[in-house]
This record gives C-alpha cells, sequence and structure tokens, in this order.
C-alpha cells in the first residue's frame, strides 16, 4: 500500500456514506478538488471504476458498494489499534469524539469541557450535536468514541451508563401561573407544542401524554427547546421541557414553570459507547467523573 491508501479509504468511505462530492469534503474537512482527485488515484490504482458520476448525485457501481464495505471494516480495525494504544497509556488523552443530542447540548455541554479539561488535561474533546439515531450510527461507525443521550437506547453493541434523571417541567404563559396543573391528557387540548420528528424528547413528551398515535398535523411543532419557550410566551401553547433547560431558556417573563404531581414524567441521561471499545475502562471512569460533577440542576443523581 502507498503511503495515501488509508485517506484515500477514508475520502472513498466518505462519498459512499454521503453520495456526494461536496458532502463528503467537508465531512474529509478537504477541498471537493482534493477529494475527487484522490477518489480518482484510488480507481487508478485499483484499475476498476468505483463509482458512476452525474451532475446531480454518486452512484457506486456494484465492485464500489463491496470496496465500501470492505473499506469500513479496515478503517474500524485501524480506528480500534488506535483506540487500544490510547488505553494502553491510562487516563483518556489524545483526540474523544463526543456526542450529544440537541436537548442536551447547550446545556451540559460548557460543563462537560470544563470538567473533562480539569480532570484530563492531555485530552481534545471533539463535540458532536445532532439526534439519537444519528448518533448511535455514527458510534456502531466508529465516527464516534461515546455519547450522551436519554437511556435506554437498547443497542446489543452499545454499552449504557446512567448518570442522571431529570424531570419534565411545564412551561405555560405567564398569565396561567398558579393555576392547577393539568393532566397529561389535557395537554393536547391546550395545544401542545413539541420538537420536530427526529427528536427522542419529543416521543417521551408524547407518550407520557398517552398520545402514540398522534400526527405531525395534531401539534405545533418547534425546532429547538427555545423556539418552543418563545412560542409559549407568544400565547401559542404550553410546552414540556427538561428541568436543565429552565435555568437557560425562561429568561421571558411572558412564561411561567409548573412541576406535575408524582410520579412526574423524567428521563435518565447517560454515557453509551461500544463494548468493543478499548477504551471501555477510561469511558466508565470518565462516567464516575461526570456523574459526580455537580452542575446545579440535577433532580436525581444516579450514584452506583
Amino acid at each position: 500500500m502507498n503511503s495515501l491508501t488509508l485517506k484515500q479509504l477514508r475520502y472513498f468511505v466518505a462519498l459512499a456514506r454521503y453520495r456526494h462530492f461536496g458532502r463528503a469534503a467537508e465531512a474529509c474537512a478537504v477541498s471537493q478538488p482534493a477529494l475527487s482527485v484522490q477518489i480518482k488515484d484510488l480507481e487508478a490504482d485499483l484499475g476498476t471504476p468505483l463509482v458512476e458520476r452525474t451532475s446531480r448525485e454518486v452512484h457506486l457501481t456494484p465492485i464500489g458498494e463491496t470496496f465500501s464495505e470492505r473499506a469500513r471494516e479496515i478503517l474500524r480495525a485501524v480506528d480500534d489499534l488506535g483506540d487500544l494504544a490510547r488505553a494502553s497509556e491510562g487516563p483518556l488523552g489524545g483526540q474523544l469524539r463526543l456526542g450529544m443530542i440537541p436537548t442536551i447540548a447547550p446545556y451540559l455541554l460548557p460543563e462537560t469541557l470544563k470538567v473533562l479539561g480539569q480532570n484530563y488535561p492531555m485530552l481534545e474533546v471533539l463535540p458532536r450535536e445532532t439526534v439519537t439515531a444519528t448518533l448511535l450510527t455514527d458510534l456502531k461507525e466508529h465516527r464516534l468514541d461515546a455519547a450522551i443521550v436519554a437511556l435506554p437506547v437498547s443497542e446489543a453493541q452499545l454499552e449504557e451508563v446512567p448518570l442522571f434523571e431529570e424531570e419534565f417541567i411545564l412551561i405555560r404563559h405567564q398569565q396561567d401561573a398558579g393555576k392547577a396543573v393539568p393532566d397529561p391528557g389535557q395537554l393536547l387540548k391546550m395545544r401542545l407544542l413539541l420538537l420536530e420528528e427526529g427528536h427522542c424528547f419529543r416521543d417521551q413528551a408524547l407518550s407520557f401524554c398517552s398520545v402514540d398515535g398522534v400526527k405531525a398535523r395534531d401539534v405545533m411543532e418547534g425546532s429547538s427547546l427555545s423556539t418552543l419557550v418563545r412560542m409559549v410566551g407568544a400565547g401559542l401553547g404550553v410546552t414540556l421541557i427538561p428541568e436543565m433547560a429552565t435555568r437557560f431558556e425562561l429568561g421571558t417573563e411572558n412564561v411561567s414553570m409548573a412541576r406535575f404531581a408524582t410520579p412526574a414524567p423524567s428521563r435518565v441521561i447517560g454515557l453509551v459507547w461500544r463494548k468493543s471499545n478499548p477504551l471501555t475502562v477510561q469511558l466508565q471512569h470518565l462516567a464516575e467523573i461526570l456523574r459526580a460533577t455537580d452542575c446545579g440542576w440535577r433532580v436525581a443523581d444516579l450514584r452506583m
């Protein structure tokens, strides 16, 4: 193999994933011409075309499909070797690719980076914020080392360690402050505002309301918790947000918060990673550090 082989494999795997030269180049942090040249060189080395280029998208040839699967296996093995070397060095060091879901990242990520910087001075955290399904795929395909998500994820390949539990808080207009807290089934009648489909927090809220069959047209949607809170302030309905978000999102005087009666709706937040990851011992220690950190908003600490 020449010195560019691993780079070529990574570029080709990215192209196979995105089926678009521009998006693949962006994911690899290189220019599109540079990626295109490497793909052409790879095809020349192999003596066969791997992709069929059209004006709008990229299609893999039959050999390209097979090659992409083998390339992923090779890159996963290479990443495992790197993780094995890191694991032998003791404490976490180098780069840690850490994912978080959007209903956690704005509130937890800054404190997490601070805590990790204090405990692992040689560690460089590369955060990624996206929905749960994408994070789990990235974990299983070795694009992430660990992720902080709502549990359970129920994936056989992944280890789950709970960090803490937090309640869901009812957010309604200021004029409703002091009124009786509605029963779960009454929330839809009050025009429930939810996150867009794809967010696990949306599904958890609907489950609490016992309306799993609700369609998108039956509720109003927002792209973030901040948007939902401001929609409530404008008098458009009510919403639920996780407790960690309350001290960040309730800056407007037009909304009020209320707790549900026991048993209140809640979610468990945890750290997940591949069971095969050689860094398992280090990640377990990382979970202990995060669990012990006092961030000032925890409801129920799950110390083990």
